[in-house]
């Protein structure tokens, strides 16, 4: 075999014969460094490519990692504000609560109630049949927020309401113990009553301001009602006299005292003991001269010594 090979450094072409055994050779030879040129080329073009996909789909894992991350963070979240939420709601309905129980067990006490009719430290009586319709769970979760503010709003209403039925107790409370009524002695008997009477020093017919509870000296003479002091001290024809404004245009005044215990100005209760039974001033003996004005007038004092309160 001939092969005949033309360059440009020769001016004459270059001829090389081969035998049949060298040309196979070189044949083949040619071929295997073909077919390894062409493996090393494949691997070099696919070498990267491969990296490139490997690293798209880490990266696309990653971001699915995160967005999952994200998406259990926000879940987490709601479900914590949730539970802020419904333990902040319970917290104020356990305040309402506490201040309705004992909003009711002073209005049972002051209106003197039965302890085992009305007790606030228990829940109420309460009882019926099971009732066969259901509730789904889920429509239980979506209302209870929704129950909770209405059991909320029922619960101010009925604290506001007690409140004022509260207030109104006090009042009343109040009137009773300020209003005249009752006796201003703890033991005695009525020496002399309101009205038109025989004057006991003069013998002549005169009007009488108030009513007699004669009694042993020294004993205790009582307010018929809270109120101030307005006199203590001696008064022409009362002697050493006790004079009480109550209020509303009600003074009480209690006369003819052995010995006064309060002073002007002085705040005192019903039932307290304010003198003690005397014979001074214009007396015939111990006993309390007891009178009751109204709007500055004398009133007949036996309406308010008879009251009940």
């Amino acid at each position: 075999m001939n092969i005949i090979l033309f360059t440009k450094g020769h001016e004459r072409p270059l001829a090389f014969q081969l035998t049949q055994p060298r040309a196979y050779l070189a044949i083949i030879t040619g071929v295997v460094i073909l077919c390894i040129g062409l493996m090393f080329a494949g691997y070099k073009l696919g070498q990267p490519t491969t990296k490139l996909m490997d690293s798209t789909v880490v990266q696309a894992w990653e971001a699915e990692i995160v967005k999952q991350k994200q998406e259990l963070e926000y879940v987490k979240t709601n479900a914590q504000d949730h539970i802020n939420a419904l333990s902040l709601r319970l917290g104020q309905l356990q305040a309402h609560v506490i201040r309705i129980d004992a909003l009711g067990n002073r209005l049972a006490s002051m209106a003197k109630l039965d302890k085992g009719e009305f007790d606030f430290d228990q829940p109420p009586a309460q009882g019926g049949p099971v009732s066969g319709l259901g509730v789904q769970a889920a429509q239980d979760q979506v209302n209870l927020l929704t129950s909770m503010d209405e059991l909320y709003k029922q619960l101010e209403d009925s604290e506001q309401q007690l409140s004022v039925l509260e207030t109104m107790m006090l009042h009343s409370n109040l009137q009773k113990q300020v209003l005249p009524a009752g006796r201003p002695v703890n033991s005695g008997w009525t020496s002399s009553y309101f009205g038109i009477r025989n004057d006991p020093f003069t013998g002549k017919r005169a009007h009488h301001d108030g009513v007699d509870f004669a009694g042993k000296l020294g004993s205790d003479i009582v307010t018929v009602g809270a109120g101030v002091v307005t006199w203590s001290g001696d008064r022409y024809g009362y002697g050493k006299l006790v004079e009480i404004d109550h209020g509303n245009g009600y003074v009480t005044r209690y006369a003819h005292s052995q010995d006064i215990l309060v002073k002007v100005g002085e705040k005192v209760k019903k039932g307290q003991v304010v003198a003690h039974m005397g014979s001074s001033g214009r007396s015939t003996g111990p006993h309390v001269h007891f009178e009751v004005l109204r709007n500055g007038r004398a009133v007949n004092p036996e309406r308010y010594i008879s009251s009940v309160q």
